[in-house]
């Protein structure tokens, strides 16, 4: 241990471990290590009166017809408009929960019709062009429209007693994630959001508090509602971009180490507290599940792990805290081996005897390490870099991107640091092209002459920086060598970032469900098409608390292919835009055979599921036959939810689905940098 982790060790063990709030364990045990048997998560509402039933069903007509109004009255003042959101999670927090059975205790009957209220009472004020809890302080539950789906989704913010709307100085906002809560319907999301400011709200600080989606960690959707939900409060409050920083404990220290090392230059610090860290050792340990993954579920582990992406951390201020007695102290503590590869110290606050909770002390510490370090805040433009990542996914680094991998899947690295006013070197691994980017203002080198940058010992000679002090450099291999290049995109089908899988990636992005038409070729086949896109519409909801948007295929647009991943169910038979594309995909899917590469498999009983650059638009996906990839097991431990299938699949249908397979995989694997069937894909 190096002094400074033993030196504030000893110092938490000696102090007194007063008790805090106990947050609620991250699963409920071995019991749900049995994937013939899964509990409903959420699990089924209890029974609503009629007569409460009949006065909520009025309460959200009125609602209803209060924002339609709104819509007619304001519909060419967009700015009211743009507040509207802020009165439908209200709406849809009553009606989701009336609808689909998620009153989870009697009490929350009552507070639906407060909902109701509240919600009435924002609608009357924004139909009278008004906005007060736009410049309220204190508890303030807000929404915006996610671009994934369509949504409203919600988040509470504490807002401080410092802000003034009329006279805004920039504020730092601390993120705060929440633990598990399997009854954390959008009722009771926003009902806590207005009582309960959460474990830290320090001083002139906005306190954000994403609803993620509901219980994943933060995961897949989860994590793009954070992303929006930042960005919305961004657009309407001032905050500071250098002191944001990001915080959780339990399944919420899972999300805040994972948005930790995935966006590591994006913020402050962070402060996790318990959670997970990586997949396998915290089932074994935490869960006590014997674990049996296929080797492409290990290699997709890769994209949550936060162990993997240790080294980003280099770039962003951590403080550890852990219960000295708390089983979830597994995740610092593999964080920390993680960490010391990487030659770097970790922070880790301890609290005596505690067990899965914050001590007084504990919490006192982390605040004053955290508040230091936000005082400071971040610095945007430092002069070295260090960037991990196993997937394009993650590929910033302030003012690094990286924009290509040579093997995807396998850990790439960059060391970037300025050497002076006229040099930039770089050094990498399993990278093919780069860029570097400084905002006007920003740049450190020379406005005279061209800047050398030197990659894995190669001198080039760059672009010249711009007389605001911006700069934009990109890099690429050119038949094995570095060469500067004018645009990093050659105009070639390759994986990029944001267009590089699995077949989760394209629930990350504004996505249509396509359903077929047409006459399928074959019965058993299309009674499992149909089945799998009914339960990926219903999950989709029950997980990821949206509504999928559904079309048939004779109704997508010109627009849907242009700005939305295509989701195709059925076969080209069957599937007017599947019949488009097919000669166009890499497996062959006909009346006869379904071929990947050399192995042909009959299509009485097959399908590929995929996900593949659009041929009709290739700046967008198509996936074929396929929801999100894991399933109503993996809901029960949330470093399950990991994906389950990689770029495609073949199913057999003659195994039924179960919790956690669409059918018998009888192939798999992911394709090349060029979207290719790979010859050897483990």
């Amino acid at each position: 241990m190096n002094p400074l982790n033993l030196k504030i060790s000893i110092a938490f063990i000696l102090s007194l471990a007063l008790l805090s709030p106990v947050v609620k364990s991250a699963a409920d045990g071995t019991g749900d290590n049995s994937f013939e048997k899964v509990r409903r998560v959420p699990s089924p509402g209890v029974a609503v009166p009629a007569s409460d039933r009949a006065e909520l069903e009025s309460g959200i007509e009125s609602m209803r017809s209060e924002i339609e109004l709104i819509k007619t009255l304001h519909k060419n003042r967009p700015a009211l408009l743009d507040l509207l959101p802020d009165v439908q999670i209200y709406y849809n927090a009553a009606r989701y929960t009336l609808t689909y059975d998620e009153f989870f205790s009697p009490n929350e009957i009552s507070a639906a019709k407060t909902i109701l209220r509240e919600g009435l009472d924002r609608a009357d004020s924004l139909r009278d062009g008004k906005t007060p809890w736009t410049t309220q302080t204190g508890l303030v539950a807000r929404g915006y429209i996610s671009r994934i789906d369509g949504s409203i989704q919600p988040y509470g913010l504490v807002v401080p007693a410092s802000y003034h709307h009329d006279a805004p100085h920039h504020h730092r906002l601390d993120i705060w994630f929440h633990g598990r809560g399997e009854n954390l319907s959008e009722l009771n999301f926003i009902r806590d959001r207005e009582r309960n400011p959460g474990e830290f709200t320090p001083a002139d600080t906005f306190v954000l508090h994403p609803y993620g989606r509901y219980c994943n960690a933060n995961r897949f959707a989860g994590e793009i509602d954070t992303l929006e939900a930042l960005a919305h409060a961004k657009k309407h409050y001032p905050i500071d971009p250098d002191r944001i920083s990001v915080r959780g404990f339990s399944m919420g220290g899972a999300a805040c180490w994972q948005f930790a090392v995935h966006y590591a230059g994006d913020w402050a610090s962070a402060a996790p507290g318990a959670g997970f860290s990586e997949t396998a050792d915290f089932l074994k340990v935490f869960q006590k599940e014997n674990l049996q993954p296929t080797w492409y579920e290990k290699k997709l582990w890769h994209m949550y792990d936060s162990t993997d992406y240790a080294e980003n951390l280099w770039n962003c201020p951590t403080v550890v805290y852990s219960g000295e007695k708390d089983s979830q102290k597994e995740a610092a503590d593999m964080m920390n081996i993680a960490l010391q590869k990487e030659g770097i110290s970790m922070v880790h606050i301890i609290g005596l005897g505690a067990g899965h909770f914050y001590t007084p002390a504990g919490r006192e510490e982390v605040s004053r390490r955290i508040d230091s370090i936000a005082a400071k805040g971040r610095n945007p433009l430092p002069s070295e870099l260090h960037l991990t990542t196993w997937t394009l996914r993650y590929n910033k680094m302030l003012w690094l991107t990286l924009d290509g991998l040579q093997t995807h899947w396998e850990r790439a690295r960059v060391h970037a640091q300025i050497k002076d006013s006229h040099t930039v070197q770089i050094s990498t691994k399993n990278v093919t092209a780069f860029t570097l980017d400084m905002q006007p203002g920003m740049c450190p080198l020379d406005v005279i002459g061209h800047p050398s940058v030197i990659v894995d010992g190669s001198r080039l000679q760059a672009p010249a920086v711009w007389s605001d002090r911006s700069w934009l450099a990109h890099f690429r291999k050119v038949d094995g060598h570095w060469a500067v290049v004018e645009t990093i995109d050659d105009g070639s089908l390759r994986k990029r970032p944001g267009l590089q899988g699995p077949i989760d990636d394209a629930f990350l992005d504004s996505f249509v469900m396509v359903k077929p038409t047409g006459t399928p070729v074959n019965s058993e086949v299309a009674a499992w098409c149909s089945s799998e896109q009914a339960h990926a519409i219903s999950q989709w909801r029950q997980q990821f608390r949206g509504e999928a948007p559904v079309k048939l295929d004779t109704e997508v647009t010109d627009e849907d292919i242009a700005h939305s991943n295509l989701i195709l169910w059925g076969d080209p038979s069957s599937n007017k835009i599947l019949a488009r594309i097919a000669a166009k995909l890499p497996i062959l899917w006909n009346s006869s055979w379904v071929q990947a590469g050399t192995k042909a498999l009959s299509a009485d009983h097959h399908v590929p599921v995929m996900i593949f650059p659009n041929p009709l638009n290739p700046k967008h996906y198509v996936v074929l036959n396929s929801g999100f990839t894991y399933r109503e097991y993996d809901y029960l431990n949330n470093a399950r939810q990991t994906s389950k299938l990689p770029d495609f699949a073949i199913i057999d249908v003659r195994e039924k689905p179960n919790y956690r397979t669409p059918g018998k995989i009888v192939d798999a694997g992911f394709f090349d940098d060029q979207w290719k069937l790979m010859t050897s894909v483990k």
